[in-house]
């Protein structure tokens, strides 16, 4: 059953859920706010699909850190260190997969990987 990280107001994360229910696929609901990622989650998150497309880079969260803590996002280590202190900077939905892969977002080949047409 995928594990599907997000928030629940999150207009991707809402649009996950739906496609996951309208193609009958089980899966469970991780909010950030009520369950915060731990450090070993995050790393596991960040050497899955690499720094650079864990951390959302447009959101406000990315314009509040300093330029200090921007710089850290470049490294996995730095990347899932930042995801773990502020769960809103992860690209949503982080979705933990059967296999054990990692995907974060909702495009096409998340859905073909899902087997959601």
């Amino acid at each position: 059953m995928p594990k599907v990280y997000g928030l629940r107001n999150c207009d991707s994360c809402k649009t996950a859920v739906k496609a996951l229910k309208g193609a009958g696929i089980d899966y469970e609901f991780v909010d950030f706010k009520k369950m915060p990622p731990d450090t070993e989650t995050t790393m596991r998150w960040a050497e899955g699909v690499g720094a650079a497309k864990l951390v959302n880079r447009g959101g406000t969260t990315w314009r509040k850190l300093d330029e200090g803590q921007q710089a850290l996002a470049d490294a996995t280590e730095g990347a899932a260190m930042l995801v773990k202190d502020n769960p809103s900077l992860a690209k949503r939905p982080v979705i933990e997969h059967d296999d054990g892969s990692v995907t974060v977002g909702f495009d096409g080949s998340v859905k073909a990987k899902l087997g959601i047409d």
